[in-house]
């Protein structure tokens, strides 16, 4: 009996153990995972999806090394705020156990939610239910298979703990998302405008009065952060081909879902049909919406469409056949909105080329915009510490003309039409 229990207890050991492991990262190098639960949570066929979810949607139609997931971007952040945590109590910030392990949860899970190339889904096969949302399901799903173990981390995920300065740490002008995701982004598209210091940056954080703060002294790290947001935003997140290829991808999807629920029998798999068959809302994002969009990544859209680029109907074939070959349409931003003469002539002429309807012609040739704001100064504002303890706004700190220039959204004009043939 004695060595029987001596055994159980030394395979739950060997169990526990295995469970800490290490990964290697191209951007940090080693990360390690801090505990059993946090293991059990990355090995959660929810959050093992996020390895088949491009980070960056189709913008390695612009920049070929832009292949890494959210999986990635999940445990990088994690890993940052490993980091954070180690920094904050060193300088006296009392961090409990529990406050902690939340902190690693709610960042490693902020991303669950997105869904197949991240935004494009959002505003094409479900209405009005963003991906916040669905990873506050997919967390509180996981929180009843865990027992409630993840509910402190809700509870900050959702900004709604009593520490505020937990909360900006998942989502504020400065937080772990964005350190990752720059410095990652930047790395893997070879951009090195985006390349930001991410450890200098952490090293430089401090609480005072609850709220989060960086050191005087860290204020260039603060300033080189936000132009890096700037110029990672209209160099890659908003560059001209990518906006091209997402707004057809858009496309593709809301041409789908439109044929589907006109009777068509299109070839997808079940968890993508069901989403083209139905209208999704906040309302209808039920337990079995939850269920079906846990199966569904990227590859459910690129399998759909290298069969699409072959059926009969004219818009689809053609918007899959432009992704899959990357033939995509031309894109020019501008300083001003289009003129609608400018597009009624683009759109004449591709009726009149291939007889086709206005409607049809409408998802070929279409104009919109796009912002770019690196923070907010109404909002969640970024506050330096001084020396003499005293805080003040980013803005007012820094002796950088430009800083506050950033703090304005500068809105661009985009128009789509094919090329001389489609």
């Amino acid at each position: 009996m004695y060595i029987c229990l001596n055994l159980i207890l030394n395979i739950k050991s060997l169990q526990t153990i295995n469970k800490l492991k290490i990964l290697n990262d191209p951007i940090y190098g080693f990360i390690t995972i801090p505990n059993s639960m946090i293991f059990d949570l990355i090995e959660h066929r929810y959050f093992q999806r996020l390895r088949r979810i491009s980070q960056m949607g189709l913008s390695y139609l612009v920049y070929p090394g832009a292949h890494h997931t959210r999986f990635q971007h999940a445990l990088g952040c994690m890993h940052l705020m490993q980091k954070t945590v180690n920094v904050l109590r060193f300088k006296g910030v009392a961090i409990s156990e529990d406050e902690q392990n939340a902190l690693y949860i709610a960042i490693l899970l902020h991303d669950i939610g997105h869904g197949p190339f991240s935004h494009a889904m959002e505003h094409s096969i479900v209405n009005g239910v963003s991906h916040e949302h669905i990873s506050m399901l997919f967390m509180q799903k996981l929180n009843e298979e865990f027992n409630g173990d993840l509910t402190l981390a809700i509870e900050i995920f959702r900004g709604k703990y009593k520490r505020q300065f937990m909360c900006q740490l998942i989502s504020s002008q400065i937080d772990m998302d964005r350190a990752d995701y720059l410095k990652r982004d930047s790395f893997y598209t070879g951009v090195a405008e985006g390349n930001i210091n991410s450890e200098r940056l952490i090293t430089m954080l401090n609480v005072k009065d609850d709220c989060l703060v960086v050191e005087n002294k860290g204020i260039y790290s603060v300033e080189k952060f936000l132009i890096a947001r700037r110029l990672m935003y209209w160099q890659v997140y908003l560059h001209k081909t990518g906006v091209a290829a997402e707004q057809l991808l858009i496309r593709v999807l809301k041409r789908a879902k439109e044929l589907t629920r006109d009777g068509a029998k299109l070839t997808a798999s079940k968890p993508l049909l069901y989403f083209l068959k139905n209208d999704i809302t906040m309302e209808h994002f039920n337990a079995e919406a939850l269920e079906l969009f846990s199966k569904l990544d990227d590859y459910d859209i690129v399998s759909a469409m290298k069969e699409w680029q072959y059926e009969d109907d004219f818009v689809l074939k053609n918007l899959c056949s432009m992704i899959i070959n990357r033939d995509l349409l031309k894109c020019k931003l501008k300083k001003k909105p289009v003129k609608k003469e400018v597009l009624i002539k683009h759109r004449d002429a591709l009726i009149e080329k291939y007889n086709i309807s206005k409607a049809e012609a409408d998802y070929f040739v279409f104009s919109g915009e796009v912002s770019n704001q690196a923070f907010t100064e109404k909002k969640q504002r970024i506050k330096i510490l001084q020396k003499n303890g005293k805080i003040e706004d980013i803005v007012k700190a820094s002796d950088q003309l430009n800083i506050k220039a950033l703090s304005k959204s500068v809105t661009k004009y985009f128009i789509c039409y094919p090329k001389e043939k489609l």
